[in-house]
């Protein structure tokens, strides 16, 4: 299918980092040729050192990739210290919580409450080098200052997103060994106070963990239990604290944090990453897909608790010098026009969200953008899905008037940054493409077997060169990092990284992500793994069987959809509130099935394998084209279908 080409913006390209096709070419050209050198240029470029490292990149124990190895930095001095004498007064945060009031941090101001923040965890809480940090968080000012704290002072953090459960919670603290936790009284969503602190006593409460303190942000002043002994009050102790705290030099291979992401199998995975890589990649891929420069302010609508919010939010936009916004509410309060008021208001150049939230913004006003001066916005942003053309269509013309270019961002919490995305001055851009690999990032779209797939035909997503921000392991499970990332595609008899995606390649080269093959449901960004929401429902004592698939959905991008099969003798009328229930209270409110059905058995093979395949056809309304003959009972496809079509 031939899709119309937007060219760049010539304006736009006159300034822009990357400017050309022929600049991103002898970008990609120069790795090609000499890739340990392209990575050692911009090492020494973007990275304030504080002893040199000895090798750019240890392939000896691959998979397990070690870059700038011995080399010395610190990732706080990254993002503060090194811009105090140029641009102490220029804003480093803006925030704008959820009822509308505004604060402006700046870089010297941020120093100041890092340190504080810092020498708090060291002096009352006892958080030395390589202690876990576990931030159960809303999106505050002070989750940034605890992010940062933590790597100066060389603990590894890992944020739980806010809506995840007790349960969910638990198992996080646990697996990470936290020896703390940062979190809030509770914040503000849609002009209401929400809790977050009896989710994280209920956590504590129901498990054996390590977790020795807790340190509490009063946020909403609500009434709620303190702990004695354990619960410490962030805003009682934290102005006796020095605003000095020299930072820890960190070796390039040391953890900086560890995010928890679903996968194919019911535990939740630890991602690690680890100091130089990351924080390299983080300035580099800001520099180039949103080109941030001087004076711009960028927005990331996504939450600290995800990786996006840890880049494209904290990390990268500060690294590079330039003003990051934190929003606590949502884009739709008081209404649809909130974010683009606050677009006009404070001026924002680059804007960054997921496909979920453009066709919500569309759906609950499509004429909203009309009413608000969008002139500053310089680049659009998507990411955590593929963009649908109708939605790309829409964010293109009405949001950014037709001349702002949308860079469709194509990356993962494993890859710490992008991987495939247009760069805004140089890209010719196809809607819902991810286009080319960023410079430096080999990506090939191939067979199981490593052999490259013809133009046109879908095939595995995989990266076949080790690249700075990439994963280290799984915390605690080397052995699961090999196999989740490195099993199901061989080149050459060299591991090459499985990115778990389906994608396509056009006769010009173009990538287009067509999504998962694994059993991962992304709902509005948002990945969760199948065995994890059948873990759940199993829990409960009426279930014989259950098969989770995804379903696209106009809004989040796919919604999860159940198959139950009841125990004998067992009968539930209220099945779908009763399981959603469940899986709020075990996994959080994302994992809500939108279509929960009672069915009389699921289609397996001889040996027992359930074919998901039919089970997603059948959820997505299509004809079942599989051959069923090999089913143990052919004649259950059917009966799913009936009971499907009429549930």
């Amino acid at each position: 299918m031939t899709r119309e080409i937007f060219p760049p913006n010539p304006n736009f390209s006159q300034e822009a980092r990357v400017n050309s096709m022929d600049a991103y070419w002898r970008l990609q050209n120069q790795a090609l040729e000499d890739y340990e050198g392209f990575w050692r240029g911009f090492a020494d470029e973007k990275i304030e050192w504080l002893s040199p490292y000895e090798k750019v990149l240890d392939e000896s124990k691959a998979p397990f990739y070690e870059w700038f190895t011995k080399g010395q930095l610190n990732v706080s001095n990254q993002c503060i210290d090194r811009h105090l004498a140029t641009q102490a007064d220029k804003t480093a945060i803006l925030f704008e919580g959820d009822r509308g009031e505004v604060e402006h941090i700046s870089y010297a101001q941020l120093s100041q409450r890092v340190n504080q923040m810092a020498n708090l965890l060291k002096e009352e809480l006892g958080v030395a080098k390589g202690d876990r940090v576990v931030l159960y968080m809303p999106m505050i000012p002070e989750s940034a200052y605890a992010m940062l704290a933590c790597a100066r002072i060389g603990a590894i953090h890992s944020i739980v997103f806010g809506g995840f459960s007790a349960e969910a919670l638990r198992d996080r603290i646990e697996d990470a060994g936290a020896k703390v936790v940062i979190t809030a009284d509770g914040a503000y969503r849609k002009g209401k106070p929400y809790m977050l602190k009896s989710v994280v006593d209920n956590a504590l409460e129901s498990g054996s963990t390590a977790v020795s303190s807790v340190l509490v942000v009063k946020r909403n002043h609500e009434e709620i239990n303190w702990v004695e002994g354990r619960d410490k009050c962030y805003n009682d102790l934290i102005a006796h604290h020095s605003t000095v705290c020299p930072f820890e030099p960190m070796e390039s291979e040391d953890p900086l944090f560890l995010l928890y992401t679903s996968g194919s199998t019911g535990k939740p995975k630890g991602v690690q990453h680890t100091t130089a890589g990351y924080i390299l990649w983080a300035q580099m891929s800001m520099e180039w897909v949103f080109d941030v420069k001087g004076d711009d302010l960028f927005w990331c609508t996504a939450d600290i608790g995800w990786i996006t919010g840890h880049t494209y939010i904290i990390y990268g936009p500060l690294a590079a010098g330039t003003t990051t916004v934190m929003f606590e509410g949502v884009p739709t309060y008081p209404d649809a026009g909130r974010a683009w008021k606050m677009v006009e208001e404070h001026k924002i150049t680059q804007f960054y969200t997921a496909p979920t939230a453009i066709r919500v913004l569309h759906k609950m006003g499509e004429d909203e953008p009309s009413k608000y001066d969008l002139s500053s916005l310089k680049v659009l942003g998507t990411v955590g899905e593929p963009i649908d053309p109708p939605a790309w269509k829409w964010y293109y013309e009405s949001v950014g008037g037709s001349h702002c270019a949308i860079v469709d961002t194509w990356w993962q919490t494993e890859t710490g940054g992008h991987m495939i995305s247009p760069l805004p001055g140089a890209t010719p851009i196809k809607p819902a493409c991810a286009t080319f690999p960023l410079p430096g990032i080999m990506a090939e779209v191939i067979d199981s077997d490593g052999t490259p797939k013809a133009v046109g035909e879908t095939g595995l997503l995989c990266i076949t060169k080790p690249w700075p921000s990439m994963i280290r392991t799984i915390w605690g499970d080397p052995e699961r990092y090999t196999k989740a990332y490195f099993s199901d595609a061989t080149k050459a008899g060299r591991p090459v990284y499985f990115s778990g995606d389906g994608a396509v390649r056009d006769e010009a080269g173009y990538i287009t992500i067509t999504g998962r093959v694994d059993d991962v449901i992304n709902v509005s960004g948002h990945r969760m793994g199948t065995a994890e929401i059948e873990a759940v429902v199993n829990e409960d004592d009426s279930v014989a069987e259950v098969a989770v698939v995804a379903r696209p959905h106009e809004i989040k991008g796919e919604s999860i959809f159940i198959y139950i099969v009841l125990k004998e003798g067992h009968i539930n009328t209220d099945i779908k509130n009763h399981i959603n229930a469940l899986l709020a209270q075990e996994i959080g409110n994302i994992a809500k099935a939108d279509h929960i059905i009672e069915v009389p058995g699921l289609p397996k093979t001889r040996s027992g394998k359930i074919m998901r395949r039919i089970l997603r056809s059948i959820a997505k309304h299509e004809e079942i084209t599989q051959d069923i003959s090999t089913l143990e009972d052919p004649s259950i496809v059917k009966r799913i279908e009936t009971t499907a079509r009429e549930a």
